[in-house]
Order: C-alpha cells, then structure tokens, then sequence
C-alpha cells in the first residue's frame, strides 16, 4: 500500500518536525495531504490536527530541575515521556528562539546531544532535531541539550508525539517548554522558585534506588575493592529547609556524607528542622556498589508529603570517591492542578560536594580551602577523572531512583485526575479477587457492610472493618484494617441516565476565626452530569461550625498531630506502645503547656507459647575494624522472639575477616655513620658518611631521602718544599697505623677484624603471602689479636611479599 499523504496546517504558531519514513509508513492509513516541500532550513513541517483538550497531560517534556531560566552553555537533560498505560511510537524534538519559524538553520537555538543511540537519533532531513532510532513501543526517552551562548534569549523546546494513529502537538502545555536566558547576576541562585502547594490531604510515596556504577558500566579506574553506596539519607520538606543544593555550599552533615558516608550528621540536622520536616528519609548501604536484582534487592523507603512539605530532597555518597555523591535537591511533590505526582523516573549523574580537592575514585585526603559551592561533575573536570573525556560527552548515568506515589492519604483536591487508573480508584476501587494477606498477619473476621453514605443518587461509600489480632513478624507491614466500596442510596442502578455523579468531598477549609467558635466550608464538584441532559440538583457546598482552641485563654497552648503509635514493647503476650505529639505553639502568658505530649496503652501480641524462634534478618556488615590491611566485620541479628518460648539456636552474630588496601610503610634508614678521613693529607678535600636501607617503602609508604652526604674539609695548606712534604706523608702514615691500632684494641663494630659492606638483599623466595631475603658481610682482614669466634661472617634475614596471594 502507498502512505497517505501529509496534511499540513497553514497555522505559524508551532513548529514540528517530519517523523522518518518508516514512522509515517506506520500509520499509513491516516487521511492526510499531500504538499510539495519547499526550499527552507528543516522545511518539512507536521502541523497540529483535531481539537486539543485543554489540561491534557497523557505526554510531558520535562527538563531537569523543571527551571524556567538557562544558563548559557550549560548541559540540561531533557525527558519526554508517557504517563503508563500509555505510550508513544515516534517523535521529533526540537529547540527555536522565541518567534521563530524554524525554516532557517538561525531560527534553532543551542544543540543536542544522543544519550542511547539504541533509542534516539538525529534526523536525516533536518539534523538539528531528534527523533526515534525505529518506531516502537516506549514510554520515555531522554538527550541533553547544551544551552545557547550569552544573547540568545528565550528558547522554546517543542516535541510532537506519534501515538497509534494520532499525532499530537501542543503550541503551549504539557508538549512545550520554555526557557529564558539567565541575567549574570543570579548565577549560583537556584532557577526556579518553588510555589506554594494546593493539594489536600497527604500522600505516601516509595523511592527505589537503582545503582548502576559497575566495572562494566564506568570501566577507568574502577575501584574493584570496597566499591559502595552509602547509606541513603534525606527527608520530606517544606521551601524553608534546603537540605543541599547546586550552587549552594554543603553543610557538616553533607559534608560526612560526601566524604566519610557517614549520615548521622546529616539526620542530626534534619532532625533539627522538626517543624519544616515530614519524614526522614533513610536507607541502607550498598555492598557492592551493583549486584543484579535477582541477588539482592534495590534499597527503598517510604515517605509522606503535605500541603506545606511537597519537596523531596536525599543524597548517597558514591564510595570510594573524594566528595563524590548523587541525589535529588527539592523535588516537588505537588502538581499545579493541586493532586499529587504519580511517579518520578530519574538518572542521576554524580556531583562534587566542594570540600575535597580529589580528582580520581581513591585519591587522598585533600581538603578544598575555601569550601567551593556544590556542582555537578563533567567529563572536562580532569584528564585524570574517572570521567574524563577529551570531546567532553555527556557522563554515563550512575544510579536511578524511582519515585511511586503509593497511597493517599484524606480528602483530596486535585480536580484533574491524573489518568484513569486514580479515577477507579476514586470511585469504585475494585475487590481483590485473592486474599494477599501475609501469614503472619492474624485478622478477625470482616464486619457486616455498613449503611451506604449516600441516602440518594449520588455516589457514596460503605465501609467493613476487621481487627487485627496479632503480628508475628514485625518486619512484615500487614494491610489496613478497613475496607471501602462504592454505593449508591436506595432505588438508584448506575444505568439510570438521570444520576449526577458527584466527586467526594474537597477537605474542609480552614476554620474562619484562630480562636473560638467559628465556620468552615468544603466543596464538591459535578464530575458527570445526566446523560438525558437534565440539571444536576446535588449540593455542591456545606458549611458547618468548627471551633479552635477551645478555652481561648492567654494560658491555652497549640499542639501538633499525634504521630503514630510505636511498636509494641512485647513481641508477644501483653506490652506496651507509645505515641506523641509536640508543642506548636506555647501559651502567650509565658506558662507551662499543661496538654500531654505522650500517650501509652496496652497492645496484645500472640500468645507467648504459639510464637515460634523468629529471627530478624541479618543486619548489614559492619565497617571493617582497621582503615588498612587485615581486620574483622561483624553483623547481627535479633531474636524476634522469647528464647525460652522456642528451640532457638541459631547464631545472632557472625564475625568475618575483611582486608583492606595494604597499609603504607614508610622507608626505614640506619643511623649515619662516623664522617669518614678528609680524601686529601693537605689542601682542601672532601669527607662523607653513609646510611644504610633497613627497610625499603611499600604500599605508597614515604619514599626514602638521601643515603650520602658530603662535606669540604680543609687538612692544612700544602708545602712546597719537598722534604717538607715527605715528612708530612711520614706523619699522616703513622697517624694511620695508630688509629688501626685503636681499632684492634676497641673492637668495634666488629673485634679482631674488619668486615666487607653488607651484600645487595637477595631476591624473595615467594611472589605472595611472605617470603625471605637474605644478604651478607664477609670478613675482609682478621687483626692478629682476634680470636676465631668473634670475627666471622655475617648473614641477615628478613620477610617480604606479605601481602596474600
């Protein structure tokens, strides 16, 4: 079959590009048509067709940090992707100054650069602009666009989706970014201002962290030995805490991060920003720093967000490395039509803390005095860089963290749902036809189905409950204990084409007075109305009395939410749990609070003599015991369980060896040596001493410094007279054969004789795990007054190549 022809819109405002032949061979059956091409810059143009639905956010293009301001010839990655369960097969992207058409090779701003050719390719009638490698299935795709040079101006990305048979395109939305040069002045100021969330209601979210630093992946100078991630730290905030960010400098607990991976610091400091705080954020190291999935699972945590702490913020240290780290700086949360973000897929690439001066994985300790600002890494940093590279390509993605929005939490208020799947479960959330419940969960039986909310047509809820009775494996999270279904009031079927349907409740506003008795509202909204077109008589507000702060006295204190109870202090038979809250705000008169901050009450686990031997799993291991060389780690696990309640044997600590890079070892010298006689009877000379290697640097230990030193001596001015001389010779042979003497009678070093200089050390007799030199002194005049035993020959030994094999 022949493709059907192109239709082109004679509309100007939006620019996209032509997708390859293969892509509009695939929807050949689309009724387009035909125009000739025409001789401008990237000319053939795809235009918009049909009716754009306002708020349509199926597809987004999103730029890294979502900043409304670029800095010029600064790299930014760029993402279009598909809310699942949708997709695309094709597209194009491209970048034009503000008001321009595209037909001129001028009109394009900045230049992009192919991250996975597998997946992205620049197209071969308009190069400027990338499109897909083969049209297939996808949900996302991501290049880097270097920004345009000073005076520039505002620069439009643009991208067109081919889904199906439709091909979308937006002048304005989800499709098309904007982004304006930014004024010199605010360098270093983060890009966008963070707005004010108006979501309701609270939000759960999970981050998964996927670490993809491997040999394979990143092969220079990859640190093959105790490659890890540290342990995760971060938190859900709100705009006023900054935990780190690009151009900003690191703090103390960054800092232990980034150098030591050590985030009992940083969650000191989180810690301490209680009030601008939700959820501290935290998860385990990784050793090693990759392993498949099938080995060992990706490290997560679960986190919540309001209204008033929307941003996201964490960090790991890449370890070993200077101050070399990834995470993500106040990701919001909150979206602009007031719901809550679905799920955020982000490949991170590392960053300098700007507090060690190290260029390589393992260089040595050198602190960056002055601090320097946080920044991201380049592959220009360095020649020696593990990242190096001399055409100055983009870095390899270390790591991605997934963020999934898993539950939520009240009344919610976003008016646009985010796709079908948060529509269902709005409405009708459909019954499990399996029971998934873990077997360490023991439930009662469900409750009879309550009355339904709604007395009329409108849509409402009904609820069952079930209690639970006891949790044997507390690292086991067992489900809500209640249960919600869809209803409607008597006499009304979902067939009937006079039903409103309604959405929930919007949260209550808050009360209208801060003290007293006073009013508060909520709304609702039409989500559907009749289909036989008749008018939806459902109230759409209610109003209700609401009263803050009861007492209203100078001596009434505000208090926050309690927060959730603690584990109970008996893992079986009757205990303990505890839960507590905080003072908000203290009494105006200056009193003490007289609420309670705490509350405990009883909990009920298993019967004691049901439980069986429960044991946590094993802890991670520890640091090793020595910084270098040979040492020990340990792990531990718990008994979950009493030990007198059950046959439990099994070991709760294991102890391993771990080793290290050698540990340095400087040269060792003997001590110098008398000077020796001036070289010359008369006139000026010279005389030195000597030292010798005891032992020779390994492992990177301090080399070794000179072993001969030399200096002028001066006997006496020579005679001219020859007879003179002579005498001299006399007296300088006599004054030989005397100190020869001296030496037979003190014996030193060695009585009766003098010695030959100690040999060259032989070579070691093992390549590894410890061997032997040897080395001599032979006996080189034996005086007449020595005695046989005590001038002889002389051997030395000593170890080398310890290290194992």
């Amino acid at each position: 079959l022949a493709p059907a022809p192109l239709r082109l819109s004679r509309s100007p405002a939006l620019l996209a590009l032509a997708l390859p032949l293969a892509a509009a061979l695939a929807f050949s059956d689309e009724t387009l048509d035909k125009v000739p091409k025409s001789e401008g810059y990237c000319s053939r143009i795809l235009r918009a067709q049909g009716t754009r639905r306002e708020g349509y956010t199926e597809f987004s293009l999103r730029v890294e940090g979502d900043p409304d301001f670029y800095k010029p010839g600064t790299s930014y990655r760029v993402t279009l992707s598909a809310a699942p369960p949708s997709y695309f097969r094709g597209f194009t992207l491209i970048a034009l100054k503000e008001n321009r058409e595209g037909d001129k090779e001028e009109d394009h701003a900045g230049t992009f650069q192919i991250i996975d050719e597998e997946e992205t390719q620049f197209m071969s009638n308009c190069p400027v602009a990338v499109t897909e490698s083969t049209p297939r299935r996808r949900t996302r795709i991501q290049v880097f666009w270097i920004a345009p040079p000073v005076g520039t101006g505002c620069v439009i990305l643009k991208a067109s989706i081919v889904q199906k048979r439709i091909i979308y395109f937006q002048d304005e939305g989800s499709l098309t970014k904007k982004l304006c040069e930014q004024d010199s002045m605010f360098d270093g100021v983060t890009d966008k201002p963070i707005l004010d969330c108006c979501a309701c209601g609270t939000a759960k979210y999970r981050l998964t962290f996927y670490g993809n630093w491997s040999e394979k992946t990143h092969p220079k100078d990859y640190p093959r030995r105790a490659n890890h991630w540290s342990a995760i730290i971060g938190g859900s905030h709100s705009k006023n805490y900054v935990l780190w960010e690009y151009g900003g400098y690191a703090s103390e607990g960054v800092k232990q991060v980034a150098e030591l991976g050590s985030p009992v610091k940083m969650e000191e400091e989180i810690r301490q920003q209680s009030d601008e705080v939700l959820t501290v954020i935290k998860a385990k190291a990784q050793w090693p720093a990759w392993q498949p999935l099938n080995v060992r699972a990706a490290p997560s945590a679960e986190f919540s967000v309001d209204r008033t702490r929307h941003l996201m913020s964490f960090l790991t240290m890449m370890g070993p490395s200077p101050d070399w780290n990834v995470g993500l700086s106040a990701e919001d949360l909150c979206t602009k039509e007031c719901g809550w973000v679905q799920k955020v897929v982000q490949d991170l690439i590392p960053w300098d803390a700007g507090t060690d001066s190290g260029v390589t994985y393992e260089s040595p300790n050198k602190p960056t005095i002055p601090q320097e600002k946080i920044r991201p890494l380049t592959s220009l940093d360095h020649p020696q860089s593990p990242f190096y590279d001399p055409e100055g390509g983009s870095i390899t993605q270390v790591a991605r963290v997934v963020i999934e929005r898993i539950a939520r939490k009240g009344e919610q208020c976003n008016i646009v749902p985010d796709n079908v799947d948060d529509i269902v479960a709005d409405l009708a959330p459909e019954e499990k036809d399996e029971d998934d419940t873990p077997e360490t969960c023991i439930y009662s039986n469900w409750s009879p189905w309550s009355a339904c909310s709604s007395s009329t047509c409108d849509k409402g809820k009904r609820m069952r409950q079930r209690m639970l009775k006891a949790q044997l494996d507390l690292s086991v999270p067992c489900p809500d204990t209640q249960d919600f279904q869809p209803c409607m009031g008597p006499g009304c079927s979902d067939e009937d084409g006079s039903t409103c349907t309604m959405s929930e409740w919007i949260t209550w506003s808050p009360c209208s007075i801060s003290c007293g008795m006073g009013m508060r509202s909520r709304e609702r909204y039409v989500k559907q109305f009749p289909e036989d077109g008749s008018v939806c008589t459902l109230p759409t507000e209610e109003t209700e009395k609401c009263t803050v702060n009861e007492e209203c006295s100078p001596s009434s204190c505000l208090m926050t939410e309690w927060g959730e109870w603690d584990e109970c202090s008996a893992t079986c038979g009757m205990g303990m749990k505890k839960r507590h809250r905080m003072v908000k705000m203290s009494p105006a008169d200056g009193s003490m609070c007289k609420a309670e901050t705490s509350q405990a009450e009883k909990c009920m686990m298993p019967e004691c003599h049901t439980i069986p031997c429960l044991l946590s799993p094993w802890s991670e291991w520890s640091d090793c015991s020595v910084t270098c060389g040979k040492g020990m780690r340990t792990r531990q696990r718990m008994l979950k369980s009493l030990a007198e309640l059950g046959d439990c044997n099994e070991e709760l600590e294991q102890v391993e060896k771990c080793m290290l890079p050698e540990c340095p070892i400087d040269c060792e010298l003997t001590e110098w040596s008398q000077w020796s006689e001036c070289n010359k009877s008369c006139g000026k000379g010279h005389m030195i001493r000597t030292r010798m290697i005891h032992m020779e640097p390994q492992f990177g230990g301090a080399p070794c410094p000179e072993t001969v030193q030399r200096k002028k001596c001066r006997v006496r001015k020579c005679l001219k007279n020859p007879s003179i001389q002579k005498l001299r010779w006399r007296e300088a042979r006599e004054s030989r054969r005397s100190e020869q003497l001296r030496e037979e009678s003190e014996g030193e070093p060695f009585p009766g004789c003098r010695m030959r200089p100690w040999t060259a050390w032989s070579e070691c007799t093992k390549l590894c795990g410890g061997g032997i030199q040897e080395r001599y002194m032979t006996v080189k005049k034996r005086f007449k007054s020595s005695q046989f035993s005590s001038c002889k020959d002389k051997k030395e030994i000593r170890a080398c190549n310890v290290h194992p094999c």
